[in-house]
């Protein structure tokens, strides 16, 4: 259960700042965080990951679903193992579904956290793609500690 709650606070999270976006700033305005490093931006997005498959709803939908319902599965399933992998699921299973809320209502994503790396503009994102990297990453770290654990078994 607690990996639901996690879960919904990146939902509630990530709507509230979307809404926040939505309501406060018009598209394309900037508000500087840190000079040359953070601005939010209100931006959107009608595709995936840097605006790849622009328009393509109907496969985001269905993607959606199924990767939700795996994520649901592997709780279920995975969580009563490791904390870290419940965790890990349970931020992917709330990215997924906070953009998947913006692709029904709005039929686009809203993003807004603007980064420069360097002088490397990175994509704009928010609150669900972070999640979803930060859980994608705990996941990593899951099989790579999995992997050591198994080898030090084998080995003794």
């Amino acid at each position: 259960m607690r990996y639901y709650v996690i879960a919904l606070f990146v939902i509630v999270m990530d709507q509230l700042t979307k809404w926040m976006i939505v309501k406060k700033m018009e598209y394309g305005d900037s508000i500087e965080v840190i000079e040359n490093l953070l601005y939010i931006t209100s931006h959107r997005n009608r595709g995936a990951a840097w605006g790849i498959l622009e328009g393509q709803m109907w496969l985001f939908y269905i993607i959606t679903v199924g990767v939700v319902i795996a994520l649901v599965y592997y709780i279920q399933k995975m969580a009563k193992q490791s904390a870290l992998i419940g965790v890990s699921l349970a931020f992917m299973l709330g990215g997924a579904i906070g953009n998947f809320i913006d692709r029904v209502f709005r039929q686009e994503v809203v993003d807004f956290v603007h980064t420069y790396i360097f002088t490397y503009s990175f994509p704009i994102f928010n609150v669900a793609d972070a999640a979803l990297t930060i859980g994608v990453g705990l996941l990593i770290i899951y099989m790579i500690l999995e992997e050591k654990l198994a080898k030090e078994k084998k080995n003794g």
